[in-house]
């Protein structure tokens, strides 16, 4: 494998499978005796969300959506956010645990909690594979944490530049982006 193409590995295989492992353990004791219904974001999560989901040890339901960020560099939230694929299930019979890929700005995790919490839910929270504190804009947190990382531009495991790398079985940096933000 070639590093100028794939990039420099930030957290290895290994480490993200311990990580799911130990995340998927504490979920099933938070939720134990719950109506869990597990959503992943497509598609920067499906990665997490495959793996994730065999490590809670509970009878869950998942569903997915798909959200659509618009980039637009002179506003200052970054441009607009909508939900391009909703679930297919109501909400309000559920304790939802909504799985995201990555938390940077915190806006589309803040968005998602608007429109979830107006599907009324029984609970909400957020399971996030990485958080990039330092790239916040909005007070938001996750409530559970894979890695935190710093601000630096990542791929893999479902992360992508241009949708590409997504694939990768690890997290990695890639040299030379200039435009990924």
């Amino acid at each position: 494998m070639n590093d100028r193409i794939f990039g420099k590995p930030v957290i290895t295989q290994e480490a993200m499978r311990k990580r799911v492992k130990a995340l998927g353990l504490q979920i099933s004791q938070d939720y134990r005796g719950k109506n869990l219904l597990l959503i992943g974001v497509l598609k920067g999560a499906f990665a997490f969300f495959s793996d994730l989901c065999p490590a809670i040890s509970l009878p869950l339901q998942v569903d997915f959506l798909k959200v659509a960020r618009h980039r637009d560099k002179r506003r200052k939230d970054g441009g607009s956010i909508s939900i391009s694929s909703n679930v297919s299930l109501d909400l309000k019979n559920y304790e939802v645990l909504v799985v995201e890929d990555i938390v940077d700005s915190g806006y589309t995790l803040a968005f998602l909690r608007e429109a979830m919490m107006a599907q009324d839910p029984k609970s909400l929270r957020f399971c996030t594979l990485l958080d990039k504190p330092e790239r916040r804009k909005v007070e938001i947190t996750a409530d559970y944490v894979g890695f935190v990382i710093p601000n630096q531009f990542v791929v893999g495991y479902g992360l992508d530049y241009k949708d590409r790398y997504r694939n990768l079985p690890y997290i990695a940096t890639l040299d030379n982006i200039t435009d990924a933000y």
